[in-house]
């Protein structure tokens, strides 16, 4: 009998001992609009919880509702505690109203090896929220042409030109050949801003241009942004027929269904080339620079951060999870099984597109400039100049029209123009 009661006591202490453990359990909520990664989100938690016994919920929402959805939770005091935040006026916006906590080297120790240009996309705006992190960078992406290898056998290219006069030949051979040579379509901007991005810092020169223009020392009425506009706007003559009618996705579908050549976007899309048709054999290429043997340039920026809530009520937690977020490790499980580079440097990927990218970004990357100087306010850089090339692909406005309205909407909210 007194056995029996040991017995009892010994179970029932253990119980309430897992009981309160349970109890104690910490549990993070974790908010994106990653959608396509649940799968992916959901194994990382399960290696996070194994290890520390704090429990992640990934959340993702429609991409196109995130930022509502969000922006709502966090002006009522709540919202999710891990918070996968756009980067740039994207994240900067967050910052600035106080609904991010700012995070250090000391509490994140792999942040000293993430380079500046990628730690510039996790800061706020503001004269004081500019000086501090608010998140750990987990994408870079890079904008190129991609092609499609049999498409350009067909047409008798063998290789792709290394100047600019010569790659324009080149697509109207294309054309000539009955082949669609450029998938991309203005219909909602974001082709145009994408194809800038690629051919533009040749054009107007670069990161040397970039951090003259954020600096204030050039504004956009420059010669060689008025000839980069002009150049992407001349980009027409090698979309498809009836090309106002493409976007984006359409452009997109276009060219993973083998209908183009050539398609302007960034290394994001590869997954998606893999997945809707993975017998395309496709590769990837900068725009070559305007005169055989000079530099080029391959637009770059960070696609966002992990960041936590300034009210999230397991700050430690929260910092231990963006420590995991950091570490190689986890860089490489998402440069793998994402199709996309990781922040994380370091990082080489099995993809062999995807590593030419990373190889390309490492030689001759430079900030893709509306996105990473010129999106903190309206009108964001990017609206101007959507709407602007749409607008000279029309025939309604002239390159430096369109640089002398871009100078003065920026300057309505950037002091560097307003000296």
């Amino acid at each position: 009998m007194i056995k029996t009661t040991v017995l009892r006591t010994i179970l029932l202490g253990v119980l309430l001992s897992l009981g309160v453990a349970f109890a104690q359990q910490t549990t993070l909520t974790f908010w994106s609009w990653r959608v396509e990664d649940r799968e992916f989100y959901n194994d990382i938690a399960r290696q996070f919880e194994a290890r520390t016994g704090i429990r992640v919920v990934y959340t993702p929402y429609n991409n196109l509702e995130y930022n509502t959805i969000l922006s709502s939770a966090l002006a009522a005091g709540t919202g999710p505690d891990i918070i996968h935040t756009r980067a740039y006026g994207g994240l900067a916006q967050l910052a600035d109203a106080g609904y991010l906590l700012p995070i250090t080297n000391q509490q994140v120790p792999n942040l000293a090896r993430f380079p500046a240009t990628l730690l510039n996309a996790a800061r706020g705006f503001r004269d004081d929220t500019r000086r501090r992190i608010y998140g750990v960078p987990f994408a870079t992406q890079s904008l190129g042409f991609f092609y499609n290898k049999d498409l350009l056998a067909r047409a008798g290219i063998r290789e792709i030109p290394d100047n600019w006069p010569d790659f324009k030949a080149m697509l109207a051979r294309i054309k000539a050949a009955g082949i669609v040579p450029l998938a991309n379509g203005p219909k909602d901007g974001i082709s145009l801003e994408q194809i800038f991005g690629v051919i533009g810092p040749n054009f107007y020169g670069g990161s040397d241009y970039f951090r003259a223009v954020t600096s204030g020392q050039k504004t956009f009425v420059d010669e060689g942004f008025i000839r980069a506009l002009e150049e992407t706007a001349a980009m027409r003559e090698f979309m498809p027929p009836n090309f106002a009618g493409i976007g984006y996705p359409e452009g997109r579908t276009l060219f993973t269904n083998g209908g183009a050549a050539f398609f302007v976007t960034g290394g994001f899309d590869i997954a998606y080339f893999r997945e809707n048709n993975p017998r395309l054999n496709f590769g990837f290429v900068p725009a070559p620079p305007l005169r055989r043997g000079e530099r080029t340039w391959v637009s770059t920026f960070a696609d966002g951060n992990y960041s936590i809530n300034a009210k999230t009520r397991n700050p430690e937690a929260a910092i231990r999870f963006l420590n995991f977020l950091s570490t190689q490790e986890f860089g490489q499980q998402f440069t793998e099984k994402l199709a996309q580079a990781s922040a994380v440097p370091g990082i080489k990927a099995k993809d062999p597109v995807l590593q030419e990218i990373i190889d390309y970004t490492a030689s001759y990357g430079t900030p893709y400039l509306t996105l990473v100087g010129f999106r903190y306010a309206a009108p964001t850089g990017t609206e101007l100049m959507r709407s602007g090339i749409q607008r000279m692909i029309l025939g309604q406005a002239s390159g430096r029209q369109i640089a002398e309205e871009m100078t003065k909407g920026v300057a309505t909210w950037f002091r560097p123009f307003q000296r």
